[in-house]
């Protein structure tokens, strides 16, 4: 069971921007791939995936390390690298497009959990834009040779030509990829082909290539390593192949032999291709140095590749547009896949970060942004430093994650499904990240030659072997206990979406948890999101504290008291700050070349002073930063705890009102008992009381009763008819108790009336794009008698609630009038109500909710008082639905009508009373020709007409 929120939050509704909503612009980012949205068939998914093996950095990797170790070295690297990552990929793959999730979202729930797989998001983040940035500085490197463009424009030429075709996601880039493809497999095949019968014999010379350090070119171990530790950096491919087969349909008995081979092909399958066009790299290395490239820019694909064209073409500026063409093709085609990658994993980082989703597309600007930084710090000048460097913790997380996936799932030690959503998942499984951790800090120190030569040469293949063994022995340890927070709400087999209580979208049940601080289902994207609820669902200490008490477990006794949420932040935080500015710095000190000892050191001594001022920098804002998030925190913590305290004055409140709610309905009763009862008395009395009058009235007309007696009878008479108003005014006291009272009788216009109504609401019906209908079916009366207020107010609350609750179509108000009553009908074509819910609109406060609307009818008490003004009136009112739909209500009232004459000279002035037999009429009007005329009409209907100027002359 989830745990209790210490307070129900207020939903307020989560208004995301357009680009969010926008599922062509945002492609699921953060959440479950929608199986509606699986649309695609098998092969334009894999082959929107296969786009990837274009990347020529692949080339330039199987160069540098052909240059370094030669042919042998490099042909058993890749062999043994690639087999690696084909089987890591192919259970990575197979999970991501069983459950529809992007490789951040199987990391959560395959051993990281929701915070930790935050540090993986920030690895394959780095791996794409580090990436991006290789790619787009070989693509400016070729346009600097074809075209002369510098490299410093070229830089944001290649970077931004980019972004236009990753804005609308996989819509348009798997077009993209599928117009492109042709293309690029023809360029990459026709040079190969006129090498083969134009010097054959160069295949064979590439094979004895021992390198640089390879001396005879014999096979090493070292130099395998050396070149293994630069081709691992790819194993975080994987990732940018799952965040495309997410997309896969779902597999089913017809398509099964599809499925796998569309998985196969464009999952694990793409490793294949790439240790194809690494050799390809190592081969045309060779045959640039063959034909007098010098070694520095020999392994640049631009270079390699027209070399390779000028067989073709054997002319050199052709060959250079064609080796142009290729690589800026090449560049593209693997570009759009990095950037939005890497779009979708910064979103998965910031939003835990932030607890804010600005869009994916914001991200894939940001990811540009930094690639092209990097570019400008000469990236490329320190590729096989920074690709090692990298590939260790690389390694450490796709063996952590492999690990779980063939080992503790089958085994049990971890839950059969994928579990992404933070409802559901600890902040950090140690499971995984305890396993990352050591398995990257082992491997970094082997790297650094901590267990010496042999160590650094496989420190990559240490780190890997650590990470995958760690997982399945912590699973162990703790028992699987990491896993999952609290079991998951089960949904119905029937149930296809559900709404977000806080979005208020529909979304598949697979995305769907319910948070017990709004009491309603949420969205895993509006879970992530959500700042306020603390984790409330979630029992057990938070990160936080449990960091803090693992910390005060290895500090001193006298410094344990300062270890606080305050310590805990601030030291990772410029720990992060400080790890990101060495690693910048570093990469800055790599790519500077000095050719004597003394200005390295020189270089070297700069950039350390810069570290450490930039470090006070780092500590005083990551200081502030702490500082204002525990403010945030704090006011935070205040607005719970005073919300909580109005939630307890509420429900006081609301205990008191159900109290007096009782009170009342028990004072009612007893005042209903007690006009019941003066009712029956005064009928009990009254019929006594009327024999005793009765018979007082007869003895007073008997003449044979003495007078004395007569005056006694006379006594008894009026006490008895003083006794009878006694009880008339008992009665009316009861009535007015009860609510039964007398309503005004005025002199109502009633077309002059229909006439400003019709008026008023036609003008609010074209503001909503409706159509207002009058339809009079009869000859009205110029003037009834009615309660003219109350009238207007029934014609006023029916028309309002019609229009608020049309969408489109029209609202029709009809009236007739036969035999001094009125009949009014009010017909919309909204979306009706339900059978079963049509007396409760009536009731005060009901709110009932229209099939297919947000809206809801009936809310307040417009229709409770309708109905009372219409029963007070003496009226009747009903509602039904339409058959072509929405809803009729109908209201008739007696109005009864009275003369009113014909010529129009006469006005509202005049004043016309009626007394006596009502055949008698005093008319008043200041116009002496108004009262003439008035009388010339009246009299010869028999009326009695007296004329007065004014109503003091009338009294």
């Amino acid at each position: 069971m989830p745990a209790t929120a210490k307070q129900q939050i207020y939903r307020v509704r989560r208004s995301y921007n357009q680009w969010v909503n926008n599922q062509t612009l945002e492609d699921y980012a953060l959440r479950f791939t929608a199986k509606a949205s699986r649309r695609w068939s098998l092969a334009r998914v894999a082959n929107t995936a296969l786009g990837a093996i274009s990347f020529l950095a692949l080339e330039a990797i199987g160069a540098a390390i052909t240059l370094s170790y030669g042919f042998e070295n490099t042909l058993v690297a890749v062999l043994i690298v690639g087999t690696l990552i084909f089987f890591a990929g192919l259970p990575i793959c197979y999970y991501a497009a069983k459950y529809g999730v992007d490789i951040d979202l199987l990391t959560r729930g395959a051993g990281f959990g929701y915070i930790g797989s935050t540090a993986t998001s920030l690895i394959y983040a780095s791996f794409t834009f580090i990436f991006f940035a290789l790619e787009a500085a070989i693509m400016a490197k070729a346009l600097e040779i074809v075209t002369g463009l510098r490299l410093v424009i070229g830089y944001v030429v290649s970077s931004l030509m980019v972004l236009p075709l990753v804005f609308y996601g996989i819509t348009f880039i798997s077009r993209f990829q599928l117009w492109t493809q042709p293309l690029w497999v023809g360029l990459q095949l026709l040079p190969f082909v006129f090498i083969f019968f134009q010097d054959a014999e160069v295949f064979s010379d590439w094979l004895q290539y021992p390198g640089a350090r390879g001396h005879d070119g014999a096979l090493n171990v070292f130099h395998v390593g050396a070149a293994a530790s630069v081709l691992f950096a790819l194993v975080a491919q994987i990732g940018e192949q799952v965040d495309f087969l997410r997309f896969l349909p779902e597999k089913t008995s017809k398509n099964r032999l599809r499925w796998w081979s569309a998985l196969i092909a464009a999952g694990p399958g793409w490793v294949i291709v790439g240790m194809i066009k690494i050799m390809v790299g190592s081969f045309l290395v060779y045959l640039a140095l063959k034909y007098g490239v010098p070694p520095q820019e020999a392994g640049d694909p631009s270079h390699m590749y027209t070399v390779a064209f000028e067989f073709v073409t054997q002319n050199h500026q052709a060959a250079l547009v064609l080796a142009g063409v290729f690589v800026v093709l090449s560049q593209l085609k693997i570009n759009v896949t990095n950037a939005y990658a890497g779009s979708i994993a910064w979103s998965n980082f910031f939003s835990r970060l932030t607890h804010s989703h600005p869009g994916r597309v914001v991200w894939l600007v940001f990811n540009v942004a930094i690639a092209l930084l990097l570019m400008e710090l000469g990236i490329y000048h320190a590729f096989e430093n920074t690709l090692s460097i990298y590939a260790i913790v690389a390694v450490s997380w796709v063996g952590a994650l492999v690990a779980d996936l063939v080992v503790n799932k089958p085994l049990g030690l971890s839950p059969p499904h994928i579990e992404f959503k933070r409802a559901h998942l600890y902040d950090i499984n140690p499971v995984g990240v305890g396993a990352m951790l050591t398995a990257s800090c082992i491997g970094i120190a082997a790297y650094l030659r901590v267990f010496g030569e042999a160590g650094h040469a496989l420190a990559h293949f240490i780190a890997l072997s650590c990470a995958f063994g760690l997982v399945p022995i912590i699973a162990l340890l703790t028992k699987g206990k990491y896993y999952i927070a609290r079991q998951p709400v089960v949904f119905s087999d029937a149930v296809v979406n559900v709404e977000c209580c806080v979005c208020q979208n529909h979304f598949e049940t697979e995305d769907m948890a319910f948070c017990p601080a709004y009491d309603g289902h949420i969205c895993s994207l509006c879970c992530s999101l959500d700042a306020r609820c603390q984790d409330s669902c979630k029992d057990g200490d938070h990160l936080g504290e449990r960091i803090i008490e693992f910390s005060r477990r290895y500090v001193p006794r006298a410094l344990q008291d300062y270890v606080n949420v305050r310590f805990v932040q601030f030291v990772g935080l410029l720990i992060l700050v400080g790890a990101v500015t060495g690693i910048l710095l570093a990469l800055i000190h790599s790519t500077i070349s000095a050719e004597d000892l003394a200005t390295n050191a020189l270089i070297t001594g700069i950039l350390w002073k810069v570290f450490f001022i930039l470090m006070i920098v780092a500590g005083v804002i990551s200081w502030l930063f702490v500082l204002a998030h525990e403010s945030r925190f704090v006011a935070q913590v205040e607005s719970h705890t005073q919300t909580r305290r109005l939630v307890e004055e509420i429900e006081a409140h609301d205990r008191t009102d159900r109290q007096l709610q009782i009170a009342k309905e028990k004072a009612e009763a007893a005042n209903n008992a007690k006009s019941r009862y003066l009712t029956g008395l005064s009928h009990e009395l009254r019929t006594p009381l009327n024999t005793v009058l009765g018979y007082a009235q007869l003895m007073e007309l008997d003449q044979n009763i003495p007078k004395i007696t007569k005056d006694q009878i006379s006594i008894i008479r009026r006490s008895s008819a003083h006794l009878a108003d006694l009880i008339e005014g008992l009665l009316d006291i009861s009535k007015i108790e009860a609510g039964r009272l007398d309503i005004q009788r005025d002199r109502i216009r009633l077309p002059s009336l229909m006439n400003q109504i019709v008026h008023m609401f036609r003008l609010q019906a074209e503001e909503r794009g409706l159509t207002f209908i009058y339809n009079c079916q009869s000859r009205l009366p110029k003037i009834v008698i009615g309660d003219e207020k109350r009238l207007r107010q029934i014609l006023i609350n029916l028309l309002s609630n019609a229009i608020k609750f049309t969408s489109q179509g029209e609202v029709v108000l009809s009236v007739k009038y036969r035999n001094q009553v009125a009949h009014f009908d009010v017909v919309d074509t909204g979306v009706g109500i339900p059978e079963d819910e049509m007396e409760r609109i009536f009731k005060p406060f009901e709110r009932v909710k229209r099939p297919g609307s947000p809206s809801t009818n009936g809310t307040g008490l417009g229709l409770t008082i309708t109905r009372l003004l219409t029963d007070i009136m003496g009226g009747d009112i009903s509602v039904a639905n339409n058959p072509q739909g929405g809803v009729t209500f109908s209201v008739s009232l007696m109005l009864s009508d009275v003369f009113e004459p014909e010529d129009a000279r006469i006005d509202s002035k005049s004043i016309v009373g009626y007394w006596g037999d009502r055949r008698s009429v005093m008319v008043v009007d200041d116009e002496a020709s108004h009262r003439s005329l008035i009388a010339d009409i009246l009299s010869p209907l028999g009326f009695s007409v007296i004329e007065a100027h004014d109503s003091e002359a009338c009294l």
